[in-house]
């Protein structure tokens, strides 16, 4: 890869899977120990408990001492702010889950994850205002934001524009569950890769993981892979850009094997 690219990632949604006792952690490791040993397998986690409630900063505190010192966790914003029919209704409570202890991560902190409903439609105005309330510092922490929207109304060159303006990222889903695009509309790439297949060791198949691994590299160096759909035709800014993927739901028992394996080609 070259030096004017940005890092690449790649990892997995959380720690805790019962399955992951028989497919990737070690026999009798302490479940106490497996964050401990996932972080040291991946490069990256996308926490999902912060979906379901708040977290306290000492809860924070123990991941990151937890995970080595080259690790990023990604952080999925509570569903009780971005489940709602108008998105900007959450805009006052955004605060207190950015202060509920996110910056005890400190460098290890990385970027938001603010999952949509499939429900919520496109309305300019409601998510103009919405990414316009998003900080992007907190306590003297970068802030990097990434949305995942799942309405087709989405596909509109009016959202690639405004997620451009405000350096909000737009998840890329690899899943026919959803409709999905490629346009890079901040100076990061986050992906969730969703149709890992049980009766593949590594999820996904050895070609298919090469494939993503030259999508990633591709990305890393300011590029736009060719055969991913785009809303938009105007190619980004060519500059070095951070790369997430994250090996998330289909088969979750191999997300693990498949980022690994992910790991090795980049």
């Amino acid at each position: 890869m070259s030096n004017s690219a940005g890092r690449i990632r790649a990892g997995i949604g959380g720690w805790t899977y019962e399955p992951w006792e028989e497919t990737f952690y070690p026999p009798e490791l302490p479940k106490k120990s497996q964050l401990n040993y996932a972080s040291r397998q991946v490069t990256a986690i996308e926490i999902n408990g912060t979906f379901y409630r708040l977290q306290k900063p000492a809860v924070f505190e123990k991941w990151r001492d937890d995970a080595p010192e080259d690790f990023v966790f990604s952080i999925k914003a509570p569903r009780y702010l971005t489940y709602r029919k108008v998105l900007s209704e959450a805009n006052p409570s955004v605060p207190r889950f950015l202060a509920s202890g996110l910056s005890s991560l400190q460098h290890k902190l990385g970027p938001i994850l603010w999952q949509l409903p499939p429900s919520l439609h496109f309305d300019a105005a409601d998510i103009a205002a919405f990414l316009e309330a998003l900080p992007h510092t907190l306590d003297g922490l970068p802030l990097r934001h990434v949305l995942e929207v799942r309405h087709k109304s989405f596909m509109d060159a009016a959202y690639v524009e405004l997620a451009k303006k405000h350096s909000v990222a737009t998840v890329f889903a690899h899943t026919d569950e959803f409709p999905n695009f490629a346009d890079v509309t901040a100076d990061f790439v986050y992906a969730r890769l969703r149709k890992a297949e049980a009766s593949e060791p590594t999820g996904y198949s050895k070609p298919a993981l090469q494939a993503w691994s030259e999508r990633a590299k591709l990305w890393a160096e300011g590029g736009t892979p060719g055969d991913l759909p785009y809303v938009t035709s105007s190619a980004p800014e060519q500059k070095p850009r951070d790369v997430f993927i994250f090996f998330i739901n289909g088969a979750k028992q191999r997300a693990p094997a498949a980022a690994r394996h992910l790991l090795t080609l980049i």
